[in-house]
Order: structure tokens, then sequence, then C-alpha cells
């Protein structure tokens, strides 16, 4: 496909507790915080993890880089938890 892949642009400049466990508004405030972009970021990011049960540290990565100068960021994902309330 051609796409760059970079894991120098955003990094996680404070531990979070493990997400396990966490109701919906705790794990957005567990993350709140916890990244900082270190490089400017290009117009177009996509955010590549495992699974998303809430969406809150993705959400969190997306602030961050929009905030950076990003103008479309995309979540792309192997999974999808079920609803997790």
């Amino acid at each position: 496909m051609n796409i760059p892949v970079r894991g120098d642009i955003a990094v996680r400049v404070r531990h979070t507790a493990a997400q396990a466990g966490l109701s919906r508004k705790k794990r957005r405030r567990n993350v709140r915080g916890a990244f900082a972009v270190r490089l400017a970021p290009p117009a177009h990011v996509a955010i590549i993890d495992d699974v998303i049960t809430t969406g809150s540290t993705m959400a969190e990565l997306a602030r961050v880089l929009y905030s950076a100068g990003a103008e479309r960021v995309e979540a792309w994902a192997i999974a999808r938890a079920g609803d997790q309330r």
C-alpha cells in the first residue's frame, strides 16, 4: 500500500492505569494528558491499534494530533470490542 509508518510523532508522556475494568468515563479520564506530539504530524494520520474498546485512547491521541496541526485523523484497528459502558 506504500503507506509510511511512523512511531515517533506522538509519545506517551504519563503512565496510566490499566484500562481493563474501568468505565467509559474513567477510561477517558485515565488517558487525558497521557500523550504528547513530538514532531509535526502530516496532514493525514492513521492511528493503528489492536483492539478498540471504548475509543478513549484513540480519541485522546486524535485530540493531541489535531492540536498539533493534523487535518484528518483516522482510527484503524484489527478488532472492536463489544459495548463497554
